[in-house]
């Protein structure tokens, strides 16, 4: 019988997309890319292509639990990653489970609504995720679209921030994607102050899973024991690479490129962060 391997192991709570741009899909190939080993929880099967979300279906609780047992019970987990959870009611079996590891950390990508449009949490659920599951995390990775709606009375990014982190989670880098800026700026928050605004090239074309790779590229790097801060910076990094490479399939959104660095390519582009 072979030893058990080294490898650390990323457990990812995440609904399947069918175009593989996003999900589980997205998660499984940026793990592999960090050199993880990616053990996979299906919280919802979604019905999606490149452009948009038609519709989805949430598993049940009791299944999302016994799959997430099942690995839990026979492989050591180094660090959670959470995507789509579906349900408040799959947000409270989440929380069961992490409630057993504390020493765990846990990447939150709190999604409301997919990249192509479509909504993926209704209000019971995003009261669920607020109460039971960011108090948890150690990481919480929302786009600025999404933290004003999960604090929809602050007036700035910053104040969305502060009255994020109250609720308990250790950081939160905000995403600015979604923002109409020359460049996109990335600003990391901890204990009730701005830690460091990273602002990177802004890359023609819009893309399916971005979120989704940059919270399962930092939990990658965080069950390889590197610094929040540090694992937050190489993961935009990464993401960025997987942008500027990406490809179009289909009549929607471009796909990241997240194997990018197994083509043998003669010129690498470089990521491009402005100081």
């Amino acid at each position: 019988m072979n030893e058990i391997t080294s490898t650390p192991v990323v457990m990812s709570f995440a609904g399947t997309d069918p175009s593989g741009g996003a999900g589980l899909q997205a998660d499984i190939e940026t793990l592999i890319s960090m050199g993880c080993h990616a053990a996979s929880v299906v919280t919802a099967v979604t019905v999606q292509d490149t452009q948009q979300l038609f519709r989805y279906q949430a598993m049940s609780p009791t299944m999302l639990i016994e799959q997430a047992r099942a690995v839990l019970e026979d492989v050591p987990v180094s660090a959670f990653k959470i995507g789509m959870i579906g349900s408040a009611e799959n947000a409270e079996a989440i929380q069961s489970i992490l409630l057993d590891y504390p020493d765990v950390p846990v990447v939150l990508d709190p999604l409301i609504s997919a990249g192509g449009g479509g909504k993926l949490a209704d209000d019971e659920l995003i009261d669920a995720m607020v109460n039971l599951l960011f108090p948890l995390a150690t990481i919480l990775t929302p786009n600025s679209e999404e933290v004003r709606a999960f604090a929809p009375e602050a007036d700035t990014l910053d104040a969305c921030a502060q009255e994020l982190l109250e609720l308990g989670s250790e950081f939160i880098l905000i995403t600015g994607g979604h923002e109409n800026t020359p460049h996109v700026i990335n600003s990391l928050y901890s204990e009730s102050r701005l830690l460091e605004n990273y602002t990177w090239d802004r890359l023609p074309g819009t893309f399916h899973g971005t979120g989704c790779t940059l919270a399962a590229a930092i939990a990658g790097l965080l069950a390889q024991d590197l610094p929040v801060t540090t694992a937050v910076l190489e993961a935009q990094e990464f993401t960025w690479e997987t942008l500027s490479n990406s490809y179009r399939i289909g009549m929607g959104q471009n796909i990241p490129n997240r194997l990018f660095w197994a083509r043998d390519d003669e010129e690498e582009k470089q990521p491009q962060q402005l100081h």
